[in-house]
Order: structure tokens, then sequence, then C-alpha cells
């Protein structure tokens, strides 16, 4: 039990780190998809998730990686 406890923590972690990276997008995206469903032009949705997808990239491949020794630095906020 304490294994399957441990497994759903973990995915639960990795979870939490990809919506994270990839919550505008996925926001965006799910905003394109119901307008189109409920027959409106959902294209501005659609492209602001492209715009966000662009930053969730940028910011992946970030080098200088936020981490407890830089917490609160101004200078290493990752926010452009």
């Amino acid at each position: 039990m304490t294994e399957y406890i441990i497994i759903v923590a973990l995915i639960a972690v990795a979870a939490i780190a990809v919506t994270q990276l990839f919550g505008a997008t996925i926001r965006n995206q799910m905003a394109g998809i119901s307008q189109e469903v409920s027959g409106k032009d959902g294209s501005a949705a659609i492209a602001q998730a492209g715009t966000a997808s662009g930053k969730a990239v940028t910011a992946a491949k970030d080098t200088n990686k936020n981490s407890l020794s830089t917490f609160g630095d101004q200078s290493n906020t990752g926010k452009q």
C-alpha cells in the first residue's frame, strides 16, 4: 500500500509541474475548443494558446532556474 501512495504522490507532483509550465496554454486551448463547439469563432483563444506555449517553451529552456537559494531575488523571477 505504501508503494501505491508513493507512486500517486509522484504522479501528483508531476501533474502540478506540468500544469505550472503549460497551464496558460491548456486553458487557452480549452477556451478555443469550447467556443468552437458552441458555434463561435475560437481563433483568438487558439492564437493566445500559441503565444502561451511559446512562453512555456522559453521558460522550460531558461538556464537561470529558480531555487531556494534564489527565492525572492527579483532578477530571477522568470517573468518576462
